[in-house]
């Protein structure tokens, strides 16, 4: 049995992580800033973190924020990490972190460099966005009487229980170093999952597409952010809707 250490063991991706290793008969610790016995703030570190890491054998790092603060997070980490002799880290990514200019994406891909460099042995697996996310932002933008959305950019959902398996299932073996992306079952408009997502909660609002700028915006249009051959996501967006809102199975559009 190997102690594994997940931190952001309390959030979407992490809670299923820390319940598939435990499934799988693992010794898993959770770390997050308010989950006792390993409350530990990443981007202070502090003693906390050494107890946590002692002992344990690989660290599955899914805790992250688009507010700020995750490099230095990171180096605390990696720095108590190698105090504690730990032999594998995986870090769960983003698919285009290195091509769409976004602030959030550049601190992702500054993390995956300091793991490259950590001198542990590492695993680093890039994903699509989660249905989960993509219902996040919709939920916000159907707020408004006219729900509005990003001309031209096109998306590729992926299922967070996946993501999850996969994950789980490298901190399980040796380190691997890059592995292969891992995306949803398709690609496709913004606006065709805004109308998904408006059908499957009942509502009812116009969804009108307003073209933007920027170097961000052009990256997202060009689809830095998908990786359509490797869509080895199984659960759509309109299952993902159907499981989470019960109204009946929702229609792919034709």
């Amino acid at each position: 049995m190997t102690t594994i250490l997940v931190t952001g063991g309390t959030g979407t991706l992490g809670r299923l992580v820390t319940q598939r290793l435990r499934a799988d008969g693992q010794e898993v610790r959770v770390l997050s800033r308010r989950t006792r016995p390993y409350a530990v703030d990443l981007r202070t570190g502090g003693a906390g973190l050494d107890a946590a890491l002692a002992g344990v054998e690989t660290v599955v790092h899914c805790a992250s924020t688009p507010r700020g603060g995750d490099e230095q997070a990171a180096r605390n980490l990696i720095a108590a990490a190698r105090r504690a002799g730990v032999g594998h880290l995986v870090y769960i990514s983003i698919v285009g972190v290195d091509r769409v200019p976004l602030g959030y994406y550049r601190s992702k891909l500054a993390v995956e460099r300091l793991v490259e460099e950590s001198g542990l042995g590492w695993t680093v697996l890039r994903a699509t966005q989660f249905h989960d996310l993509v219902v996040t932002l919709l939920q916000g933008l159907a707020k408004p009487p006219v729900l509005v959305v990003p001309a031209g950019v096109p998306d590729q959902p992926v299922e967070v229980a996946e993501v999850a398996e996969r994950l789980a299932g490298l901190a399980l073996g040796a380190p691997a170093g890059r592995v292969p992306d891992m995306a949803g079952p398709e690609v496709r408009t913004f606006d065709s999952l805004a109308r998904a997502y408006l059908r499957a909660t009942g509502r009812r609002r116009p969804v009108v597409r307003v073209p933007l700028a920027g170097k961000t915006y052009r990256a997202f249009r060009a689809g830095g952010h998908l990786a359509p051959e490797l869509a080895v996501g199984k659960v759509t967006f309109e299952e993902y809707l159907e499981r989470r809102f019960g109204k009946g199975p929702v229609q792919s559009p034709a």
